[in-house]
């Protein structure tokens, strides 16, 4: 074989593969970045009625426009405990059918157009002020290189239409026996494995199919194979993670393999003279063009077809069986013999591909560091309440304050690592405003600390608080854990105008705290108080003052102000 030849076809193939992948990723990013809310509420709407979990993941799919970014996903949602392992299969249903809107979008006679669209809409996305307008122009970007892409994947193998080597190894991979298919489906997913995406591995089976190197039952031997092969990428990242989200991934593959042996058994005789039926073309049938080139223009139409019809069939099929499969994969996946480490955080790293999605799951850690924070001074205000220490109840307060203090790291690199992406401005300001909050709950949790710190500085040198401000004390922190509870409520639904209300409150705290300060001076002069307890009520006031800041900045946070 020619080697120059074989250089120029790498070549051009290996660039075109790359343009194709790059355009899916831009695509991607564009869309989620254009539909960023909508796909927040839908992911929300995710419920244990299979149906509504199987639109859920077809939806997120086309709006994603890649099931594999759409399986990691689940397995992070399942591994941080916001989904369940039946909802997580049916959005692997409807995600295996999102998926097959690639091939349709393939199937576009557009190649040609793909270069004047990409450099079009690259103009859309480096000048445009309009941010919508420049993540659209970045989706359209995306598509422009998937043509563009693809167009030189398809140039690229035509020379090898001409060597006999390459021909003699794809007739030796020919779906011209149930041998044959089954070869075919074993190299599609090996081969979609290898690239980690099956639209890559489908745009290449279609290229070569438009060229004629490969005829129908080859190709859609082919694409039934990358069904397989496309759920290493969920097995991959199911590493490292909860027994309940490993099984979601093997959900993933049973799930497939399982549709891949029936269909494969029935494909020569039944399946293929079907979608050629429905297609009403023979999609092998080959038109010569007026420059000499020959076309066959229902072959990837055929492809894209089998595709779907597969997969819809598989989803139609498997949906009456979710629990069986539920319990299949629970068999597969036991649970662990020794209990399993609690996350300190819901926070997983494989929704980082999901940006609208990474803030529910940081909004959810916001949450959880608010409850504790009031957890925090309910606790605290049993201490106050008990006339004798509760070692069990103190060593509770302080252990929640190391909690917070880690998890507020863990929210805090997690963020970073999401702005420092192509993300949204509406994303970056979520997600600055959740650092802003983490950093907020997390100094309360402190201040919290401080004042039990500042109780078992009393007791060790057996100090004690005159009646009247050990009672205002109890009131300071009634009032703080009732602020605290408000502001967490706004927070958790997202009521700016509650949050504004809340606003001077704060104002009233402080001078209630002015007016016990006073007060515990009046005492000191009078001789009620000593200078030891009164340094110590001193940094102890403080502290709730401290508190009630940090609370404010929060509820100002809350109401969008900056």
């Amino acid at each position: 074989m020619n080697a120059e030849l074989i250089w120029t076809v790498l070549f051009e193939v290996l660039g075109g593969l790359g343009i194709f992948l790059l355009g899916m990723k831009y695509m991607s990013e564009g869309l989620q970045a254009v539909s960023g809310e909508r796909l927040r509420k839908i992911i929300t709407a995710v419920t244990d009625n299979r149906f509504t979990a199987v639109i859920v993941g077809l939806t997120v799919t086309c709006i994603i426009q890649s099931s594999s970014i759409t399986t990691v996903m689940v397995v992070g949602l399942v591994n941080s405990a916001m989904m369940t392992l039946t909802q997580a299969i049916g959005v692997i249903f409807g995600a295996n059918i999102g998926t097959t809107i690639t091939g349709w979008i393939l199937t576009l006679k557009v190649g040609k157009y793909g270069l004047p669209l990409l450099g079009i809409s690259a103009f859309l996305f480096l000048f445009s002020k309009n941010e919508r307008v420049r993540y659209t122009g970045m989706a359209m970007m995306g598509i422009g290189m998937i043509f563009f892409g693809l167009e030189l994947m398809s140039n690229g193998f035509k020379p090898l239409r001409t060597v006999p080597e390459f021909l003699h190894w794809l007739h030796s991979v020919e779906a011209t026996s149930y041998f044959g298919v089954l070869k075919c489906v074993a190299v599609g997913c090996i081969l979609t494995m290898i690239v980690q995406s099956s639209s890559a591995m489908l745009g290449i089976t279609m290229g070569l199919a438009s060229t004629g190197m490969i005829d129908f039952a080859t190709a859609g031997s082919l694409v039934m194979g990358e069904n397989i092969g496309t759920t290493i990428t969920a097995f991959l990242a199911s590493i490292g993670t909860n027994t309940n989200a490993k099984r979601a991934a093997y959900a993933h593959i049973v799930f497939n393999v399982l549709g891949v042996i029936w269909i494969t058994a029935i494909a020569l005789p039944f399946y293929f003279p079907f979608i050629t039926k429905i297609l009403g073309q023979n999609p092998n049938l080959m038109l010569m063009l007026d420059n000499g080139e020959p076309s066959y223009p229902h072959i990837m139409p055929a492809i894209a077809l089998v595709h779907t019809v597969f997969n819809v069939t598989n989803t139609l099929i498997f949906l009456p069986f979710v629990g069986l499969l539920a319990k299949l994969v629970t068999k597969l996946v036991p649970e662990k013999g020794a209990p399993e480490v609690p996350h300190l955080t819901y926070l997983d790293v494989r929704m980082l591909d999901t940006p609208a999605l990474s803030v529910i799951q940081s909004q959810k850690q916001i949450l959880f560091m608010g409850e504790s924070v009031e957890l925090m001074l309910e606790k605290l205000s049993k201490v106050l309440e008990n006339a004798e220490p509760d070692e069990e109840i103190e060593k509770k307060i302080f252990h929640r304050e190391n909690i917070l203090d880690n998890v507020q790291k863990e929210v805090m690199v997690f963020l970073g690592e999401l702005i420092s992406g192509q993300v949204p401005h509406d994303i970056m300001e979520k997600a600055r405003r959740q650092m802003r909050m983490a950093d907020e709950y997390e100094s309360v949790s402190d201040y919290a600390a401080a004042v039990l710190k500042g109780l078992r500085k009393l007791r060790k040198n057996e100090l004690v608080f005159a009646p009247e401000g050990m009672e205002e004390f109890k009131d300071l922190n009634r009032r703080v854990l009732d602020y605290v509870k408000k502001v967490n409520a706004a927070v958790r639904f997202e009521d700016s105008k509650a949050a504004m209300m809340l606003l001077p409150v704060s104002a009233d705290i402080t001078r209630i705290m002015k007016d016990y300060r006073q007060r515990h001076l009046d005492r000191l002069t009078e001789g009620k108080v000593t200078a030891l307890s009164s340094l110590v009520y001193t940094d102890m006031i403080n502290s709730y003052r401290r508190m009630k800041d940090h609370t404010l900045n929060i509820a100002e946070v809350a109401a969008g102000e900056k």
